[in-house]
């Protein structure tokens, strides 16, 4: 049985880069992201997946009702991360008025593949913001939030609720819920290599033998 809460504490600490090596050996190949970043430096996040599914139009395309932004972070709890798939679109889905709700309400952050706006307001509340792009143009009659809870795509990267979603300055990766305990045990393991190799350097031994050892750093 999975701990969620137990993998959480474990991956918290484990830098992306080093789940990422995790996620290859159980042959999770494209669950990490080259396009979608924090919109500040220094933001790290871990968290479980709410899912956001948003269909993208043209201005008058949908009402101000469809744009339900609060019906997404209603659906989240203290300690998620809200993971929205917006094909990439050039209007936010999301600004500072949301990043102080969701702050107020203790959710962990918001992944985004598609818009965000209002940089200096999320600043200010401290909330943790990885998208793909930041515009000022609003989502408003542009953005239907069509679904919350169902399986996504975001950067080619499948999600669903409840995946644990970790993101640093480095960038973002998803660990399936079903995997993650395997996951955590293998980061683990090359964390602990990380720190052994880098001892190692520091002793003299060249950048080529300390490859050689450790296959993952």
């Amino acid at each position: 049985m999975i701990d969620i809460d137990e993998i959480l504490i474990g991956l918290k600490e484990i830098p992306t880069a080093t789940i990422a090596n995790a996620l290859d050996d159980v042959g999770k190949f494209i669950n990490s992201s080259a396009s979608i970043r924090p919109v500040n430096s220094g933001m790290r996040m871990i968290g479980r997946a709410v899912t956001v599914g948003v269909e993208v139009g043209e201005a008058g395309d949908f009402t101000s009702e469809d744009f339900r932004v609060g019906a997404m972070i209603d659906a989240a709890q203290s300690g998620d991360v809200l993971v929205v798939a917006a094909n990439g679109a050039h209007a936010s889905i999301w600004g500072g008025m949301a990043s102080l709700a969701a702050t107020v309400k203790g959710i962990a952050g918001l992944v985004v593949d598609g818009s965000v706006r209002d940089v200096d307001e999320i600043n200010a509340c401290g909330f943790n913001v990885f998208s793909r792009y930041v515009i000022p143009t609003t989502g408003r009659t542009r953005l239907n939030v069509k679904s919350i809870g169902n399986e996504i795509s975001v950067d080619r990267i499948i999600v669903n609720s409840g995946d644990v979603i970790i993101g640093d300055s480095t960038g973002l990766v998803v660990v399936p819920h079903k995997q993650a305990n395997t996951v955590l045990e293998r980061a683990r393991r090359y964390q602990a290599d990380d720190i052994e190799a880098a001892a190692q350097l520091q002793r003299g031994i060249s950048f080529t033998e300390v490859m050689k050892e450790f296959k993952r750093i």
